[in-house]
């Protein structure tokens, strides 16, 4: 049985859209996405600079826009041999269209939104992120609680994401929860918390014109890891996401709970490969970083696909 999944913010490494620019039918496309978000995601995928990818309003369209033609160049439109899709954090966005909930303009059009507001919201906040890594999961998440931050982003393997205050990150740095360590994540802001509310109510005004589909397949949340078959609901759940924690524990639960066999990552992939790979390791993992891998994954997609018929 096979899940598709798709990255989140800081998967993105300078170039990694250039092999796949070189298929003209991607190239057109991201062109056509590039217009009508006003954003030249062409430029942004190819030759700009490490910092200028890492800025929140265009690393979110440019993540979004390379695993939709990653996924689009190794199934086409036929993901019937998908059994379920997962994104972490704006990589939800790029599951919710692969599992036919919204269509690939409607989804560059909530992208580009949503990195925009948490741009906007992050800004002058004094707020960041912090990767604990190590310790027990109660036990870091007690100390996290105690300094005033919040568990944004568990994300299993022993790797939990603190955001607040610089302030108290600074002091959760200082002291550190026993048998971990803490180190600072180059975001500008506390994403996955209150301070992105703002984002929240303007994601929703937009959400509300999107014309929404049905999925497919169905789409496993990062809400709860809850498993979920309604197109609003998906939605939903996307934009409320913007202000609440990241469980993706829970979803790499839910993927072995419903008897996932394979996952394959979408470009920029590797993260989520590893994630599964460390707190799920009877799933097997692939990560799909170019076209030179398509032959491989095309055979992973054959072996999982079978499994999940049997």
């Amino acid at each position: 049985m096979l899940a598709l999944l798709a990255p989140g913010q800081g998967s993105q490494t300078p170039g990694f859209l250039s092999p796949w620019l070189e298929d003209a039918t991607a190239a057109q496309l991201i062109s056509t996405w590039s217009d009508a978000i006003g954003l030249d995601l062409t430029r942004l995928g190819t030759t700009a600079s490490a910092d200028e990818i890492r800025d929140t309003a265009n690393a979110q369209p440019l993540l979004v826009a390379g695993g939709l033609i990653g996924a689009t160049r190794l199934f086409g439109k036929d993901f019937s041999k998908v059994s379920y899709v997962a994104g972490h954090s704006v990589g939800e966005i790029t599951a919710a269209a692969l599992a036919g909930a919204l269509d690939q303009n409607s989804a560059m059009k909530l992208v580009h939104a949503r990195g925009a507001q948490m741009a906007i919201a992050a800004n002058g906040s004094e707020t960041g992120m912090s990767a604990v890594l190590g310790g027990e999961r109660d036990v870091v998440v007690a100390a996290i609680n105690a300094v005033g931050l919040t568990a944004a982003n568990e994300n299993g393997g022993g790797q939990i994401v603190a955001a607040g205050s610089l302030t108290a990150l600074a002091n959760l740095a200082e002291n550190p929860p026993e048998g971990s360590r803490v180190r600072a994540l180059a975001v500008s802001g506390a994403f996955h918390t209150s301070t992105m509310a703002p984002a929240v109510a303007h994601l929703a005004s937009l959400a509300a014109t999107l014309t929404i589909s049905q999925p497919k397949i169905p789409f496993i949340s990062n809400k709860d890891g809850a498993v979920v078959e309604v197109g609003r609901e998906i939605l939903d759940r996307i934009v409320g996401q913007i202000a609440g924690p990241v469980r993706w524990d829970l979803c790499m639960e839910t993927l072995a709970k419903c008897g996932v066999t394979g996952i394959i990552e979408v470009p920029p992939a590797g993260t989520l490969a590893g994630l599964v790979k460390r707190a799920q390791g009877e799933i097997e993992t692939f990560a799909l970083k170019s076209p030179e891998d398509l032959t491989a994954a095309a055979e992973f997609i054959a072996k999982h696909s079978q499994a999940g018929a049997n």
